[in-house]
């Protein structure tokens, strides 16, 4: 079985974070799995894209960056019957587009093609308006892609309502964001409790400094819930930045907040941290969260998802806010203890979400859905009626 995964760019986001993973992966395991990229820019290129062979367009237009998707609808159909794959990967919502014009595009010669749903479908961060498109676009994709993959059990009643496909064509597969190596290195290197000599707590994010991830909120509410000597530190570039520095000035937190852009394996770091924070609008699984739950720190979060209580097992391993409550946000982190997490279920939890289980889920799955279209249904059995004897 050839798979083939397609991605804008090496650009980071958590998205193509874990399709590289997946990737490799699937080839260490002995699946054929090429690699499409429209540009090859990118700091990923250089950790978890390192040593990864890829197709990608012999030209290159000024400015695609600004225009990727269409730039991926343009070049993407001729490598797919190039390639010839058996089955298309696409790697999470930003992607839709692309499958979908694919199959308008190629027609019956498009493969398979298998979905992963990465981000909440319910959007109730967005106006009305905006609600009543969102939703028939999801039912476009409904009828274009083959199969679904949610990364939590709440997702499928999620995808089920909101794309509208029966459960037989969605997949739950907890999302491949840790291995058991990492888990194990995350575990090594967690403090072991101890009197903090009156140091403050030391606070942690890891995101796109983008406005999904409502950062300028997590700044107010560490303004008025954090106590002097707390620190704020926050990995991760984006187009807030400058913003978000400017706002740290106006909210008097500057001296104790620290921006330090984009790192390789920010999961590393957390262990260095007493709790995580996640303000976000929308999310779906979100990676960091199960890098905190291995790393073993506290964690702050929105309720930014369906799968987020069950994640953080109803408020067990976390403390969950309203979406843009930052009055609750502040509460939570005035309220936060450092090593107040419980390391047998934060292990436990850590553990379901491994490349290791999830790649070859995901191999089994897309087995299924080519079986299923190359094996054509048995035709219906039509009774004939009986003519009665005279």
């Amino acid at each position: 079985m050839r798979v083939l995964t397609f991605l804008h760019s090496f650009e980071p986001g958590g998205v193509e974070r874990i399709a590289l993973r997946l990737v490799h992966r699937w080839r260490a395991t002995g699946v054929d799995a090429p690699l499409f990229l429209g540009r090859t820019d990118g700091a990923m290129a250089r950790d978890v894209g390192a040593d990864l062979d890829f197709v990608t367009p012999r030209r290159r237009w000024p400015g695609i960056a600004h225009w990727e998707t269409l730039w991926m609808v343009a070049t993407l159909p001729r490598a797919v019957r190039t390639i010839r794959p058996d089955v298309l990967f696409c790697a999470g919502n930003t992607y839709a587009f692309v499958a979908v014009m694919l199959k308008l595009i190629l027609g019956g010669d498009c493969p398979p093609i298998v979905a992963k749903i990465s981000n909440n479908l319910d959007r109730t961060d967005a106006s009305w308006v905006y609600r009543i498109f969102y939703r028939l676009w999801l039912r476009i994709q409904g009828l274009a892609i083959d199969h679904f993959v949610g990364m939590e059990k709440p997702m499928r009643a999620e995808i089920v309502q909101c794309i509208g496909v029966s459960p037989a064509r969605v997949a739950i597969i907890p999302d491949p964001a840790l291995s058991e190596a990492q888990i194990a290195a995350l575990r090594q290197d967690a403090p072991v409790a101890q009197p903090r000599d009156g140091t403050g707590h030391r606070f942690v994010t890891v995101a796109r400094l983008a406005p999904q991830k409502n950062l300028a909120l997590m700044l107010r509410g560490f303004a008025r819930g954090a106590a002097p000597a707390d620190t704020l530190t926050i990995f991760g570039e984006g187009p807030e930045r400058a913003m978000l520095e400017a706002l740290a000035v106006e909210l008097g937190v500057a001296d104790r907040i620290a921006f330090r852009g984009y790192v390789a394996n920010p999961a590393s770091l957390l262990s260095r941290y007493d709790t995580l924070l996640l303000s976000s609008h929308y999310e779906g699984v979100p990676a960091v969260i199960l890098e905190a739950l291995a790393a073993n720190i506290g964690i702050i979060s929105t309720d930014c998802s369906r799968s987020m209580a069950a994640l953080l097992q109803q408020g067990v391993l976390g403390a969950l806010v309203p979406v843009g409550d930052e009055a609750g946000f502040a509460a939570a982190i005035r309220a936060a203890r450092p090593q107040a997490q419980n390391a047998q279920r934060t292990l436990h939890q850590a553990r379901r979400f491994t490349i290791e289980h999830g790649a070859d889920h995901y191999v089994r799955v897309m087995r299924t859905v080519l079986h299923r279209r190359t094996v054509p249904a048995p035709a219906p059995h039509i009774e004939v009626p009986v003519a009665p004897q005279l």
